[in-house]
């Protein structure tokens, strides 16, 4: 029986690389790498060896036969992704080598290549692929930086606590932490701590890796009031993060409408109406955890501008929101045009056929006492309303206006890079300007993940995106375009001084 990828895959691509008849697509060397929601085994092809099982560092591959409850539907999913696909090569006469072509040999590093002493800002998934990279495949001494006290980065304080398996990538990065070539410097913020030219003057080059830490506006009235937050606030709130105080978040209103229907979206609304129970053992912050036992939230709306088939969300992650028992997942159907895209959909809208469907008096408040989620389409914010505290959103509808009572406000409409003391900065796409990795107008200096590209892609894209920044490191090294300054070890030095005493 063939093997399945299932909700948590991370897309870093690690069960490519070792599945022995090129059944796992899309790899990183095809177009729609990157694209797609996750990766897929093909079961006509899939020899059942547990090969990419064993490698996964999510914990997302399992035996299609063996996939109970909500993951069953997965040995679906993968074999639906090589319906209309033409057959791929595989390896003959024996499963020993990927079809793929000849193999290729894109990084020329001289035997001579002097040690580089790099530093890598930020510890999360793009700055650990990039410290993986540099030491596994350079002989470069590596310092990693990260302004808070704890490693993980987005790992641990954007992944949801309710998602073990996910944060389980963090353990395959910390292995990293000990090694011989690597010293770690917690707690430094660059511009507070260290500036920008001072690293530069320590080391060969700069990697940065910080992120997309603030969250984009609304740019609405009202957005200001208390009882508007944005995501990032919450997100930060239940993982523990150092910057959000324990009262961030006040769960006394029965209704909170999320702005957004993207997967920290989907995150947010699924930790407000989980079971504290179900939430207690995970990595979840003591002080959120205690909150939520006390919580009266008993409806989280998702509002989202356009329609079902251009929602935001990954089908995984509204299947597992959709597959809860305790609380229902219902659709808003005042609207036609959300009852029509559902009804008509073959993609990811259809996955909405089987929720229950209603026309929700938003000027009542929530009805029973059990918690829900609803979803809200083609429905725009348009103010939040209030005088001294949140008392609703004002939003559209296809008759007019739509005022929806509650006492909390979400904006989860996406995060967004800030500037770096020292550095230069796209104020209007919130990055750090660069080609390829290499910050323009600055020598030495490097970029990688959200800061670079912008704040799309989950953690596998961080792999590739990691790869491209190193090489036009390495070429800048090489080509003499970036000097490497031969420094001696403290030994060396030490026995330099002693051979000038005698």
């Amino acid at each position: 029986m063939a093997f399945a990828i299932t909700q948590t895959c991370c897309n870093d691509a690690t069960c490519v690389s070792v599945c022995p008849v090129n059944c796992i697509h899309p790899t990183p060397d095809e177009p729609d790498f990157g694209t797609t929601e996750m990766l897929y085994v093909d079961p006509a092809t899939c020899i059942d060896c547990g090969a990419c099982a064993d490698a996964c560092p999510v914990d997302a591959i399992f035996p299609a036969d063996l996939l109970t409850g909500p993951l069953q539907v997965y040995a679906g999913i993968n074999a639906a992704f090589y319906a209309d696909r033409e057959p791929v090569a595989s390896a003959d006469p024996a499963p020993n080598f990927h079809q793929w072509g000849p193999p290729t040999f894109d990084r020329a590093i001289p035997s001579d290549f002097a040690p580089a002493d790099i530093a890598v800002v930020g510890t999360g998934p793009a700055g650990m692929y990039a410290v993986e990279d540099l030491l596994l495949h350079t002989n470069a001494r590596v310092t990693l930086i990260d302004r808070l006290p704890v490693a993980g980065g987005l790992v641990r304080y954007g992944v949801a606590p309710d998602h073990p398996a996910t944060k389980r990538i963090g353990e395959t990065f910390s292995r990293f932490h000990e090694h011989p070539r690597l010293r770690m410097r917690l707690g430094t913020e660059i511009g507070r701590d260290v500036s920008v030219d001072e690293l530069a003057e320590r080391h060969d080059a700069v990697v940065y890796a910080v992120g997309a830490s603030s969250a984009r506006g609304l740019g609405l009235d009202g957005e200001d009031l208390p009882g508007s937050i944005a995501a990032t606030t919450v997100v930060g709130w239940y993982n523990g993060h150092p910057d959000v105080p324990a009262n961030a978040v006040d769960l006394s209103a029965e209704r909170v409408v999320l702005v957004g229907t993207g997967n920290v979206a989907l995150d947010v609304a699924r930790i407000l109406t989980a079971d504290p129970d179900d939430l207690a053992g995970t990595t979840i912050a003591p002080h959120a955890l205690e909150r939520l036992r006390t919580s009266k939230i008993r409806e989280v709306v998702l509002l989202a501008r356009r329609g079902p088939e251009d929602a935001a969300y990954t089908s995984p992650e509204l299947l597992a929101l959709a597959g809860r028992d305790d609380v229902p997942l219902v659709v808003d159907d005042a609207d036609p045009r959300t009852t029509a895209a559902i009804d008509a959909a073959d993609g990811k809208a259809a996955l909405l056929r089987e929720l229950g469907r209603e026309t929700v008096d938003w000027t009542a408040p929530p009805a029973g006492d059990s918690r829900r989620i609803v979803l809200r389409f083609h429905s725009a914010p348009a103010e939040i309303i209030g005088d001294t505290q949140v008392r609703g959103l004002r939003v559209t509808g296809q008759g007019g206006p739509v005022e929806i009572a509650a006492g909390q406000v979400v904006r989860a409409v996406g995060y967004r890079g800030v500037p770096v003391p020292g550095l230069p900065f796209d104020d209007d796409r919130g990055t750090i300007p660069n080609t390829a990795g290499r910050v323009e107008g600055l020598s030495g200096a490097y970029v990688v993940g959200w800061i670079k590209r912008g704040p799309s892609g989950g953690i596998g894209a961080n792999r590739t995106c990691a790869r491209e920044t190193v090489a036009t490191l390495l070429e800048d090294i090489t080509s003499g375009a970036l000097p490497v300054r031969v420094r001696r070890s403290p030994i060396a030095a030490l026995a330099a001084r002693f051979r000038g005493r005698s």
